[in-house]
């Protein structure tokens, strides 16, 4: 099954130049590899910091555009890993090993699969 690892970290701190910081930083492309090695990966991207988006939506059949995120948080989202494991419990251990989830934090979500009935809410 394959699991979205959703990357969120606080740009001051990853980015303040604290050794912790750093060596997480200095780590990361290392990860995709091991990753890669073990037969988990999938793909990865990291975002730009969240001053280069543009946000879209569609009210009343209206598209409006702003810049920017749509909210304001002290975390942003910095990326995102697909990762193919057995189980949640498999994929959180994995996403655990990212060197930014000591620094942030991974979600990690299953990827919906559509051959399946939609969720009952």
């Amino acid at each position: 099954m394959r699991y979205a690892c959703i990357i969120y970290y606080d740009p001051k701190k990853l980015f303040g130049g604290s050794p912790e910081a750093n060596a997480a930083l200095s780590e990361c492309a290392n990860y995709d590899e091991v990753l890669k090695e073990s037969g988990h990966f999938v793909t990865a991207e990291a975002l730009e910091l969240p001053e280069s988006a543009m946000t879209a939506q569609v009210r009343g059949g209206k598209m409006s555009a702003v810049d920017g995120p749509f909210m304001e948080t002290k975390e942003m989202l910095g990326g995102i890993i697909i990762i193919e494991a057995p189980d949640l419990n498999e994929a959180a251990r994995l996403a655990a090993g990212h060197p930014l989830a000591r620094i942030g934090a991974v979600e990690v979500r299953p990827v919906v699969d559509f051959s399946e009935p939609r969720p009952q809410l």
